[in-house]
């Protein structure tokens, strides 16, 4: 006899293992995509400006997740706000750094 078999059942549904979501895709994946996107295309000694009245989440939220998905590829940032919007620019490093 199967040990399995002569257990009581599951509490919980199965699946197929190859059908388990792989990754992390938090709820900021889209701004901060979008951010990353509007740096990509920004021009030295310029910032973007996100108002803080569209973004679903707080500012201290979409920092972090930015700071997150920046980390993961290297890429240098910074930040600001104030009472309405959350500036990002891109930060170039010396290679001394």
């Amino acid at each position: 006899m199967n040990p399995r078999t002569d257990k009581t059942p599951a509490h919980f549904k199965t699946m197929s293992q190859a059908s388990v979501p792989q990754g992390r895709k938090g709820k900021h994946q889209q701004i901060v995509a979008t951010i990353l996107g509007d740096l990509d295309m920004l021009q030295e000694g310029s910032a973007i400006k996100v108002p803080l009245a569209d973004l679903v989440e707080t500012k201290e939220k979409v920092r972090s997740a930015l700071n997150r998905a920046t980390h993961k590829v290297g890429r240098h940032v910074a930040t600001a706000s104030d009472g309405s919007f959350l500036y990002i620019w891109n930060v170039k490093m010396h290679p001394d750094s």
